[in-house]
């Protein structure tokens, strides 16, 4: 089938095109070998405002037909990735669509059920992973926290605990931890003040230079969004913690989600678990914003004195060359 039968499906009005219609328009495009942007934008138009009014079988089976697409429709992947597994299961195994925070963010919203779907992606993200299997068995984050937690700062009890032993009721582990995740990727914006430091071009351009896994990349941009220099921004993101990173996403204001994401595709390691993430959130939520402030001022004088340093260098060494080449002339005149 041709762009062009593609176009015609989309203009049909015939009285009960809604279910015929939506399947049809799926089946069209997924018979394009590239489709043009166009012709993605088209497809969302037409089927979105479908969706509610079609079965369940049909809602299955353009989830089955989207999720071997290569250039599947983002939203409309994404509609469908939020119903219930037994329509969402194609994509949430197989679709290049979903990113790693739409992953995260649906494991956030429907637990264990889309969390072992996705478990079954090839090359899945370690970070995310570590989150399905910390949901499959709750009792090993309470058990055995790894070194890398209690490095960071002393286990503390939650006040429900502070008394007697309670022992979490059946599934009561995996609540608190969707719950955690579901906090975790609220919509930016959502409680937050509002930021005037950092554009969202900045805040883009942070999280993809992250996402590269290249940290020169996201050496550089941090540089750029702190007015700092790279020698200094490399120190920040090269020590063994995440600490100073924290105080420099707390200074560019950064709300809980997307600072988190930043601080997991910089420090993958330091995130094994549900639990690993919530003592990064009360890490970041304690942190005064006025402490990150004065940390990047001293950063930024750090930049500025070695800075100094280093045109005094430059201007000693200009004026010894000048004065060589003074002795020298003098020296060839008076021979």
């Amino acid at each position: 089938m041709s762009s062009s039968d593609f176009r015609q499906i989309a203009i049909r009005t015939e009285a009960g095109k809604a279910e015929r219609l939506f399947r049809a328009a799926v089946s069209a495009f997924c018979s394009l070998t590239r489709p043009s942007r166009r012709e993605i934008a088209q497809l969302e138009d037409l089927t979105l405002p479908l969706f509610d009014e079609v079965s369940v079988e049909s809602r299955r089976y353009v989830a089955a037909a989207l999720s071997e697409c290569e250039y599947a429709p983002a939203a409309l992947v994404r509609r469908l990735a939020e119903e219930p597994v037994e329509i969402a299961a194609p994509l949430l195994t197989r679709s290049n669509a979903l990113s790693d925070i739409d992953l995260i963010a649906l494991i956030g919203r429907h637990g264990l059920p889309h969390a072992r779907a996705i478990a079954r992606r090839k090359e899945l993200n370690a970070t995310i992973a570590h989150l399905i299997r910390a949901l499959e068995k709750p009792t090993l984050v309470k058990t055995r926290p790894p070194e890398t937690v209690t490095k960071l700062a002393p286990v503390k009890p939650a006040p429900a605990e502070t008394g007697e032993d309670k022992r979490p009721l059946p599934g009561e582990a995996e609540d608190n931890a969707r719950r955690r995740l579901r906090s975790m990727m609220r919509p930016a914006g959502e409680g937050v003040a509002v930021n005037l430091f950092l554009g969202e071009a900045t805040y883009a351009k942070l999280r993809e230079t992250a996402l590269t896994g290249n940290a020169a990349f996201f050496q550089t941009a941090l540089a750029d969004a702190l007015d700092i220099d790279f020698t200094t921004a490399r120190s920040v993101t090269g020590q063994s913690s995440y600490s100073a990173l924290l105080s420099a996403l707390k200074a560019l204001d950064l709300s809980e989600d997307r600072a988190f994401l930043i601080a997991v595709a910089v420090y993958p390691g330091e995130f094994p678990h549900p639990q690993a993430i919530r003592l990064f959130l009360d890490r970041y939520r304690l942190l005064h914003r006025e402490a990150a402030l004065d940390k990047v001022r001293a950063w930024k004088t750090e930049t500025l004195s070695r800075a100094i340093r280093g045109n005094a260098v430059e201007t000693a060494g200009a004026e010894h060359q000048a004065s060589n080449s003074d002795g020298t002339a003098a020296s060839l005149k008076a021979s």
